[in-house]
């Protein structure tokens, strides 16, 4: 940033990302201009509120204008709109912190997600943070006069910029607290000066705004049709009254919606939310969000909640965290009764109350999602499009509601041998054939991984479901829970997998016999990977490969222990179990071999040939194609 002192006047130039996106904003974005009236409201909305909270510890706050609001004002001579509040204000650190630069995660965020269609662009600004920039869609110069609340009317700022790359401050005059948002319109938004014009947008975006949004009244007609003289006189035009404390009754699906889109700052509506108040000892209110879209920061691991905590209408917190890490996209307000007013971050996290409300508010989430599931299943598939790795994290997080995350859990498995995650484990068990007792599962680092793994071929042969796990956080939660609705969860990767069915007498001598035939066999395999193999076992998992590699039953997956080791994370050398397939033609060529080299080399290519269909890699990539070749050439 840099700055040129003229006496008391000072020009600095905009962060780089800011300039590309004024750019953007001046030249690009024009559908749906009107939604900058939205953002300056909501801007003004969150100044009010943070002053009610602030007055809590500064009551003389207050005392110069107690009656908040935000008001309207048109001046059609000067072709000028303000928008201007009695909130906490800003100083002039602030000013520059929040009208010159922005974060850059989120510039960034927002240029990566413009879609190329105009109206879903404009919509987005808002919850990029860059909302307060929409302004420059409508206007060729925009002034902001603001004065810190507690501090004297000569220690205002005034910020002005034609978004051309620099803006200007300088020290000012400001008679009250607050902020004015002054902008100088462009001649292709004249009809932003309009009342009727405004007035349907406050309605449109901002008619639950819990605070007065004032403008002049509309001109009164003489008997002659003409009108009146304006008399200045101010009224309100919106609501007023906090939506989540309104009956349900009362409340329409578009009030709904407008309010999400107020607090999230998301142009979609939401696919769901859930509205109740708890009475009682313990008195709250809470209004939950569901998303249908994933927000550009869900992966980060620093970002805040989406909830709004009040306290008998008073704003408290912008973040608080109501809601556990696997929901960590709803949004929504929740209001106390019995909190004490002056809570902080500490004390929310030792309040009783606090666990009771946040333990509800996930109760009502989860149920809202089931009956998604359940009654609008198209819709549940977007959900889960959208939210499904971040809810499969539920199951390791949350104990006491595991049951309850796991109905909700949707899984692609052999049944139709596609990617989509349709399946439920509810769906798994109804379909289990007679005598079945375990949901077999197979984890990979790709679908395609899973759907080929060799381990999956007696599960085909036989008819028999598994589930195909591929998203990185499958490995967390199978290893977290053991069993659903009384059936275990088994690897078809680990151990020794004991089908249902039942062998006969013959069948079994017949399996013995072979075993036997091959124990000179394994045992030289043994010798052969001693540093490679913890064990060499016959298996009859296998009907068209000729080995494969497991983990023992009670060990740590193999996939996972790749995924931990791409890492970095240091972890206890764990060595797989090789199984080979008696059947297969390779394995009984092995029993006819008397070259003791040449039986050395297959060993190794058995070995390294089931890692790698298993998803891993062999530690010396040429000596593997050295000994393939040698192999071919015999």
């Amino acid at each position: 940033m840099s700055a040129e002192k003229n006496t008391d006047k000072q020009t600095f130039s905009f962060q780089t990302e800011v300039k590309q996106l004024l750019k953007l904003m001046i030249h690009s974005l024009y559908s749906n201009k009107e939604i900058f009236l939205r953002e300056l409201v909501s801007n003004a909305s969150d100044a009010e509120d943070k002053l009610r909270f602030e007055a809590l510890h500064h009551p003389d706050w207050l005392s110069e204008d107690a009656e908040l609001n935000i008001k309207i004002l048109v001046d059609k001579k000067a072709k000028t709109l303000t928008v201007s509040d009695n909130g906490i204000g800003m100083t002039r650190e602030e000013i520059i912190d929040h009208l010159g630069t922005i974060a850059k995660s989120g510039t960034r965020a927002f240029m990566e997600s413009l879609t190329g269609d105009q109206a879903k662009d404009s919509q987005m600004i808002g919850q990029f943070g860059v909302g307060f920039y929409s302004v420059f869609m409508v206007a060729d110069r925009v002034t902001v006069l603001t004065r810190k609340a507690g501090v004297k009317p000569q220690e205002a700022v005034r910020w002005e910029s034609s978004g051309d790359g620099d803006y200007t401050l300088e020290a000012a005059t400001k008679a009250k607290r607050g902020t004015d948002v002054i902008l100088h319109l462009k001649d292709d938004s004249q009809n932003f000066l309009e009342s009727w014009s405004l007035r349907s947008l406050v309605h449109k975006y901002s008619d639950h705004i819990a605070f007065p949004i004032l403008m002049e009244k509309a001109p009164e007609m003489d008997d002659k049709g003409k009108e009146k003289k304006s008399t200045g006189e101010l009224e309100t035009v919106n609501q007023a009254i906090a939506l989540w404390a309104r009956p349900r009754t009362e409340i329409t699906e578009d009030e709904y919606k407008a309010f999400y889109k107020h607090i999230s700052h998301d142009y979609a509506d939401p696919l769901a939310w859930t509205h109740n108040k708890v009475e009682g000892k313990q008195e709250f209110t809470s209004l939950l969000f569901i998303p249908e879209r994933a927000p550009f920061d869900l992966w980060d691991r620093d970002r805040k909640s989406g909830i709004k905590l009040f306290i008998k209408r008073v704003f408290i917190m912008d973040n608080a965290e109501f809601m556990p890490s696997y929901l960590r996209f709803i949004r929504g307000v929740i209001d106390a009764a019995d909190l004490p007013l002056n809570v902080s971050r500490e004390i929310l996290q030792d309040n009783s109350l606090v666990e009771k409300i946040k333990a509800s508010s996930v109760k009502k989430i989860l149920g809202t999602l089931e009956k998604m599931a359940e009654s609008q299943p198209e819709e549940y598939a977007k959900f889960w499009k959208a939210f499904g790795q971040v809810i499969k994290e539920g199951p390791a997080e949350d104990r006491e509601n595991q049951a309850q995350i796991a109905k909700l859990m949707r899984f692609a498995s052999t049944l139709a041998d596609t990617d989509a995650q349709t399946v439920s484990l509810s769906d798994y068990i109804s379909r289990m054939k007679e005598k079945q007792e375990a949901i077999y599962y197979i984890t990979a680092e790709s679908f395609m991984a899973a759907k080929n793994s060799p381990h999956l071929e007696i599960f085909r042969k036989k008819g028999l479901e598994v589930l195909l796990l591929s998203d990185r956080v499958d490995e967390w939660w199978v290893s977290m829970m053991s069993e659903f609705e009384g059936k275990k969860l088994q690897s078809v990767s680990k151990g020794d997998v004991q089908l249902e069915d039942e062998k006969s007498e013959t069948e079994k001598e017949a399996d013995a016999k072979l075993e036997k035939s091959f124990e000179s066999i394994i045992a030289e395999m043994k010798k052969i990977l001693a540093d490679q193999a913890k064990d060499v076992k016959i298996t009859h998992r296998l009907t068209d490969s000729p080995s494969c590699v497991v983990a023992e039953d009670d060990g740590m997956s193999l996939h996972l222990q790749r995924m931990m080791a791409a890492t970095g994370q240091a972890m206890p050398t764990s060595k797989p179990i090789l199984e080979i397939n008696p059947a297969h033609p390779l394995v009984i060529q092995l029993q006819n071999l008397q070259d003791d080299e040449a039986f050395a080399e297959w060993t190794q290519l058995l070995f390294e040939e089931a890692q790698l269909a298993e998803g891993g890699h062999v530690q010396d990539p040429v000596a593997f194609v050295k000994r393939v070749n040698r192999l071919l050439g015999r």
